[in-house]
């Protein structure tokens, strides 16, 4: 029974001294997509890519306004014929709002993903560099909690700002 105990015993402390010695890190990618240069420059580029489709989608959606209201206001002295054919005609105007507006989304969609990606395997780099040069055990994307002492978010947006893991 004593044997058993020291066995233990001395199984017990190696692996808390090899548990001491696991170095872990965590990187809150969250803010990494939110902080870092390469993040901000990829959201201005959709921005200026996107935004003059957005305006125009808008504009139309104020002429599609305009003209309902300007129909609901006549109506009372429209023709039957007149008043078809505006009805048909906001009608058709307010499906190819609703299919440009579709395209817009999808192709805005597309961009955002194909950018994030791009950050997000840059970030993937530079952690990995991390990783490498010092020596980490393992470093996590998710946690529910973690301790500042093992975030490692601020190193890898200062590499990634650096220009490191290109």
């Amino acid at each position: 029974m004593h044997k058993t105990l020291v066995a233990v015993a001395l199984l017990a402390s190696a692996l808390a001294a090899q548990a001491q010695e696991i170095k872990i890190g965590f990187v809150n990618l969250d803010r990494v997509l939110r902080d870092a240069a390469a993040a901000k420059t990829a959201q201005a580029k959709l921005e200026s890519e996107f935004t003059r489709r957005e305006k125009e989608l808008s504009d139309g959606e104020g002429r599609l306004k305009t003209a309902s209201d300007r129909l609901e206001k006549d109506a009372a002295t429209l023709g039957e014929t007149e008043r078809l054919r505006r009805q048909r005609e906001l009608v058709e105007q307010d499906r190819d709002l609703q299919r440009k507006r579709r395209e817009f989304q999808e192709d805005l969609n597309q961009r955002k993903n194909e950018e994030l990606s791009a950050v997000l395997d840059r970030a993937n780099r530079v952690v990995k560099q991390i990783f490498d040069q010092e020596k980490f055990d393992l470093i996590v994307q998710e946690a529910v909690f973690a301790s500042p002492k093992v975030d490692i978010t601020d190193k890898v947006i200062k590499a990634m700002n650096a220009g490191s893991g290109k």
